[in-house]
């Protein structure tokens, strides 16, 4: 059985973790939300439910 190669996973971790920083940093700088969560526009109206009245009608 091999051993294990501590060293290419720490390395793989570091890279991602460098990866995820510029991402931030480039969403930053586009003044873009970084979340992978959809922003919500409270100026949007409500979505429509099927089967449900619309309010205010």
């Amino acid at each position: 059985m091999a051993t294990p190669n501590y060293g290419y996973e720490k390395r793989q971790r570091e890279l991602a973790k460098k990866k995820k920083k510029e991402e931030k940093a480039r969403a930053k700088a586009a003044g873009k939300p970084y979340d992978d969560a959809p922003v919500e526009n409270p100026m949007a109206p409500p979505p429509v439910v099927p089967g449900e009245e619309p309010a205010g009608g």
